[in-house]
């Protein structure tokens, strides 16, 4: 399971959050993982990576999987996006 999952009722989406200090960051392979294991859902899955600050984000920038969010603590208010046709949403397969 990721370390966090918000149900974002009126778009029918599921959040789910893993935080870098206890699984790393989502990956392509742990986005695979979280897409199998949610594949029941109806909801759409939005992926979001958390870090503490920008230095831990440039440890695993390398690792971060494409169409996915990252939220650093130290701006709460802003989010990365990782490229792909939207921001902040689920991506049809």
């Amino acid at each position: 399971m990721p370390d966090v999952v918000v149900h974002h009722v009126e778009k029918n989406w599921l959040v789910l959050i893993e935080a870098v200090t206890s699984h790393g960051p989502v990956n392509p392979k742990r986005r695979q993982e979280l897409k199998e294991l949610f594949a029941g859902s109806s909801a759409g899955l939005v992926f979001v990576t958390a870090f503490i600050d920008r230095r831990a984000m440039l440890k695993y920038l390398n690792d971060i999987s494409w169409e996915t969010e990252v939220w650093i603590a130290e701006s709460p208010t802003h989010l990365i996006h990782f490229n792909g046709e939207r921001f902040l949403g689920p991506y049809e397969e």
